[in-house]
């Protein structure tokens, strides 16, 4: 009977571990994410415009193919690369998201040409593409959207694995798979409230109601400029993201100058504003990166887009 009582109470011991080891790596993982909460912003705003002049009720199906393709991305290729990297080969994280930061800045930048140059496609050409070709237009969507995800889920992963840099591998490896399948379930999630809440005011307008349905024509009414807002927060997120890593990446491989420029700033800001001292020293520096991340990216744009490519020579056959 002892024996039987002391197997009990080993059990419990262990069910108390158990449960603390999780408290542990939920604590964690809440702290890593925490910290990567402005990128996950930036990509709840990137994300909406993907689906902009599309079918409406092909929009929850689309959200939830790049939902998956993000979820995809973070498990089976950003995790794996970065606890192997941050394993045997730490230095080499700084460079590669550098190079995600630069692609980043080009798409930002990219759409700043396209609407001043003319080149952006009008909504009426989006649905005429969709109509033309509803399964090819909406693979090309998916796969854009999926690319600029695979970017900042990299940022959130890398920065969620700073902060648990000193925890042993495995629980390493569980802190950032509960960081990755929690950011996605909330950053799709919101996304996909935020593109059907015209449908959700056109329920509401339908009611009896007089103020129920006010507030269901206010929705609808609302959507099309808060998903128009949402495109340019998306856009300046890109550029804000992108120039970030880039400036914090130079900084961490020994060019100082643009970091040191900008952290200077940030700080004369920060004393002289009194209680609006820590918003305007974010600002400040958030302003600073995108700046970096305006310049990176045209320059990028006008080698892909402006610099006139060779004439083929006379007598050349494409």
């Amino acid at each position: 009977m002892s024996g039987l009582f002391a197997l009990l109470d080993d059990v419990a011991a262990l069910v108390r571990l158990t449960a603390a080891s999780l408290d542990d790596v939920a604590g964690a993982a809440g702290r890593a994410g925490a910290k990567a909460a402005g990128v996950v912003v930036d990509d709840a705003a990137v994300t909406p415009r993907y689906v902009q002049g599309l079918e409406p009720r092909r929009e929850l199906t689309i959200i939830r193919r790049i939902a998956v393709g993000s979820l995809r991305n973070k498990i089976l290729i950003i995790l794996p690369v970065a606890l192997v990297l941050s394993q045997f080969a730490p230095w080499l994280l700084t460079p590669i998201l550098m190079l995600g930061g630069t692609y980043l800045c080009y798409e930002g930048a990219e759409k700043i040409w396209e609407k001043l140059s003319g080149h952006e496609a009008a909504p009426e050409e989006r649905a005429d593409a969709a109509a033309a070709d509803p399964a090819q237009h909406e693979k090309r969507v998916v796969s854009g959207a999926v690319r600029t995800d695979f970017i900042l889920s990299a940022e959130i992963m890398v920065i969620a694995l700073n902060e648990v840099a000193s925890e042993g591998l495995v629980p390493r490896a569980v802190i950032l798979l509960v960081v990755a399948i929690a950011i996605t379930v909330l950053v799709y999630g919101v996304v996909a409230l935020i593109v059907k809440m015209d449908d959700a005011g056109l329920a509401l307008a339908r009611r009896d109601s007089g103020p129920v349905a006010a507030l269901g024509r206010g929705l609808v009414t609302a959507m099309p400029v808060v998903l128009s807002v949402l495109s340019t927060v998306g856009i300046a997120a890109m550029l804000w993201v992108g120039g970030h890593i880039l400036l914090v990446g130079m900084d961490e491989l020994g060019f100082h100058p643009p970091y040191a420029l900008v952290h200077h700033l940030e700080v004369i800001v920060h004393d002289a504003t009194g209680p609006l001292g820590g918003f305007l020293g974010w600002l400040t520096n958030t302003v600073g990166s995108a700046i970096l991340g305006a310049i990176v990216g045209a320059v990028v744009v006008a080698v892909m887009h402006l610099i006139p490519k060779r004439k083929k020579p006379a007598g050349a056959h494409s």
